[in-house]
């Protein structure tokens, strides 16, 4: 019987005292008070934040800034023999 398994990037959480699995990319635009929450980008950049599940869960922005979280919450599962 096959067994479901998440897909593993390798990359841990950006959070300082963390090292769980990334699942999230965070980024940001200054001059629009505005944050993206995304699904794990495929590549890591100097100017995003990778985030396990737990801070991205519990992720809040400035006062006057809008967050978008624009993840698939549909499970990336990938099956494995």
């Amino acid at each position: 019987m096959a067994s479901i398994r998440r897909m593993s990037t390798g990359r841990q959480c950006t959070r300082p005292g963390c090292s769980n699995p990334a699942v999230a990319t965070l980024s940001f635009n200054h001059q629009e008070a505005t944050a993206w929450l995304d699904d794990l980008a495929k590549e890591s950049h100097p100017s995003t934040y990778d985030l396990c599940k737990r801070h991205a869960g519990h992720l809040s922005v400035p006062r006057g800034w809008d967050l978008r979280d624009r993840r698939n919450l549909v499970p990336d599962l990938a099956y494995t023999a």
